[in-house]
């Protein structure tokens, strides 16, 4: 594979977990997370299983998610979203930063900030 198509394959890979995880099938995770899966999120563990667990009682797992863009790089893929909850419907938002090897993610490390009130982000945050 050349670095374009390894790119797209990753992008693909990734955006059709995100679709999938957005719609809440949890579970499509699982086959895309190595065994040995690192996160560099603070207090997110490590382990495909470990992680498996705490990302079903996490808050995402039952938001909204909001895709707004897409950007892959090799063996990187970087997705920008905004999650929103019932308890919060200005939302926030979330870039996460996945590094995939042989097809499946291998690490994980995410941005996470609140979306503040429109007058105080005139450009907007999307």
């Amino acid at each position: 594979m050349t670095d374009i198509s390894v790119a797209e394959h990753n992008r693909a890979l990734v955006l059709h977990g995100f679709r999938e995880f957005a719609a809440g099938n949890i579970e499509v995770l699982r086959p895309l997370l190595r065994e040995d899966f690192v996160e560099h999120s603070p207090g997110n563990p490590s382990g495909r299983d470990a992680f498996m667990e705490w990302i079903a009682a996490a808050p995402v797992a039952g938001a909204a998610l909001e895709l707004k863009r897409v950007v892959a790089d090799d063996e990187y893929v970087v997705v920008h979203y905004r999650m929103v909850t019932p308890e919060d419907e200005r939302g926030t938002a979330v870039i996460d930063i996945w590094r995939l090897v042989d097809g499946r993610i291998a690490e994980h490390w995410d941005v996470v900030q609140p979306v503040p009130e429109p007058s105080t982000t005139p450009n907007g945050m999307f």
